[in-house]
């Protein structure tokens, strides 16, 4: 059954327009749009429409089990879940500290999953708008466009992706739903040879990843204008970070700044963080909208995922996306960056932290290190946090003396950003639909802002548009004004009034 939406934000003089669903991103959602006589915004919502049900039904479940069966929430990211997962069964265990070698190896499943997620966004779902244009030809608006106008940047996103899986691969045994982490540690060495063959070709790898930075600047800066304009609001900023404010993605504390950058709070045990992030319920959709309880449900909601991260640290540990962070400040003034565009500039400097740090952990011995488990003291309660390429995620599990999970809390980082979105949708509409007439480009303006965000709205993202697209837009008395049907392969019609 899906959501309602509140009566009582429909007025009877208001006409609705309805983008069902969401396109280029996996998952059911809808954008739902009220006008009034004049054409004049006055409601937009993000509605997810579907239900998943993971911390239901696996409870019950033994703790062993969940780092497997959470990862089947996401068939691009499942060793994000995998590791948050992981990680929350480590205290279940008390492995407060793993040995070096398990660490490091999780650390490299890590940046391996975050090279090829954030290279499959960027060149397959985001690069068509960007290189085209959001409102260009539909018909080569696409990754099949992209190939015929662009075909070595093409190459090297497949290549970039397929390395990302293949540092999966080596560690996990399969590129998607393999098995590493298990409580206290992981189950397999990395062998030499598969280190080598990991070694040989990590140099073109950091040059395609610098060269993608260099893109996504490039196409920033030459429409800098409308970056101005498209998506950009204020917001606060959550991420993890490590003890000293530097970019972390397996570990660190949780830090929450303000749209000015003024400390929310800092370096927080994430283990606490339900002392510091509340989840509200609304009834138009199934997803939650967390915010930070100091700042209260109205102004307390946050942005998560590469743009807070950049935005958030302090400095990026290895040199190449350093210097590229810097530059990425320096355009924002030194301050807060707030244009939702600007995601995917900082997903490619991530993504070149990322093919750096994979340099850096394959040439450290440790890597090679077969003492890969510990335990302690054990606990029935485990929280693990990790940044996913999405942002940051949160697995919670309480378990009984039976070592059954009793009940289970996920923060998944399309969550985080719910209302964020539900801003960049509002914003976008504002200024791109009052008084235009429908058009398909006019539309992918508004699922353009969505997919800045690359939400993973059943947890399984990044679905390649497949999915058939209507819009309707009826008058105040309901009647049918204006229709427009997107097929599966990317036609448009109009469809009978």
């Amino acid at each position: 059954m899906s959501p309602t939406l509140e009566t009582a934000a429909q007025p009877a003089d208001l006409k609705r327009v309805v983008i069902e669903p969401v396109t280029r991103v996996e998952g059911h959602g809808k954008v739902t749009i009220l006008l009034d006589e004049e054409n004049r915004i006055h409601q937009v919502r993000l509605h997810i429409v579907e239900f998943r049900g993971f911390e239901k039904f696996i409870q019950g479940r033994p703790y062993w089990e969940v780092p497997v069966m959470v990862q089947r929430l996401c068939g691009i990211c499942p060793v994000s879940h995998h590791l948050a997962a992981g990680k929350a069964v480590d205290m279940l265990v008390g492995a407060r500290k793993l040995t070096p070698a398990a660490e490091k190896l999780r650390r490299l499943l890590h940046v391996g999953q975050m090279l090829q997620s954030h290279a499959l966004h960027f060149f397959h779902l985001a690069s068509p708008d960007l290189l085209f244009g959001f409102d260009s030809d539909v018909a080569k608006r696409n990754v099949i466009g992209v190939i015929e106008a662009h075909p070595d940047l093409a190459v090297q996103g497949v290549k970039l992706r397929k390395y990302g899986q293949e540092v999966i691969r080596h560690i996990a045994g399969k590129r998607v739903h393999g098995v590493a982490a298990i409580p206290g540690g992981m189950n397999k060495a990395l062998k030499v040879e598969e280190r080598d063959l990991l070694l040989r070709d990590i140099g073109p790898v950091v040059e395609w990843s610098r060269a993608a930075v260099a893109l996504s600047r490039k196409v920033f800066e030459a429409s800098a204008e409308q970056h101005r304009e498209f998506g950009v609001f204020p917001s606060n900023f959550m991420s993890l970070t490590g003890p000293a404010g530097e970019l972390e993605f397996y570990d660190g504390g949780l830090r929450a700044r303000d749209a000015q950058g003024s400390a929310i709070f800092d370096h927080v045990d994430y283990a606490h963080y339900n002392r510091f992030i509340r989840e509200e319920v609304k009834p138009w959709s199934y997803m939650k909208f967390p915010f930070i309880i100091s700042q209260g449900a109205e102004g307390g909601w946050y942005r998560v995922g590469p743009l807070a991260r950049v935005n958030n640290c302090d400095s990026i540990t290895t040199p190449l996306a350093e210097a590229e962070r810097r530059t990425f400040r320096e355009a924002a003034g030194g301050g807060m960056q707030h244009a939702s565009l600007a995601y995917h500039w900082a997903r490619m400097i991530e993504m070149l932290h990322a093919a750096e740090e994979i340099e850096r952990l394959l040439n450290d011995p440790e890597i090679l290190g077969t003492d890969l488990v510990t335990k302690g003291e054990r606990a029935l309660e485990g929280i693990g946090v990790i940044e996913a390429p999405r942002g940051t995620l949160f697995h919670h599990y309480r378990i009984n003396e039976s070592d059954v999970i009793e009940k289970a809390n996920l923060i998944v980082s399309t969550t985080n950003n719910n209302q964020a979105m539900n801003e960049a949708v509002r914003q976008v509409a504002a200024r791109y639909l009052d008084g235009k007439t429908l058009t398909e480009g006019l539309l992918n303006h508004i699922e353009v802002a969505i997919r800045a965000y690359d939400p993973c709205l059943s947890c399984a993202t990044h679905a390649l548009g497949r999915m058939p697209l209507q819009v309707e837009l009826l008058d105040a008395e309901g009647r049918l004004l204006d229709r427009l049907v997107k097929d599966a392969d990317g036609g448009l019609s109009c469809g009978e009034a």
